[in-house]
């Protein structure tokens, strides 16, 4: 039942993620050098704070008011491994092969 939830919860996010917008990109490529360890506290409030309204978009509201949101963008990507889903956009995969 939870991972039913959860492989839900991913493909909604992965909608929300796919609209090819300049914030959208800016927030995945600050994620990206995040995970490369490559990132300024700046730039990961910043696109902290995109994720948010993307949330909030999407209706998961509650990830939104957590004190402890940074450490849902791990948790995300576990999932994300765990269930087989692939929640970054193929426009971004091409963007990093250019």
């Amino acid at each position: 039942m939870l991972g039913r939830n959860i492989r839900r919860a991913l493909a909604l996010l992965k909608v929300g993620l796919n609209q090819d917008t300049e914030s959208s990109r800016e927030m995945l490529k600050t994620y990206y050098s995040f995970t490369q360890g490559n990132t300024t506290q700046e730039g990961l409030a910043k696109a902290n704070k995109q994720l948010n309204i993307v949330l909030m978009v999407l209706g998961f509201v509650v990830l939104t008011v957590l004190p402890f949101f940074p450490i849902t963008i791990p948790l995300i990507a576990k999932f994300e491994r765990k269930y087989d889903i692939d929640i970054v956009p193929d426009w971004f995969k091409d963007s990093l092969n250019k």
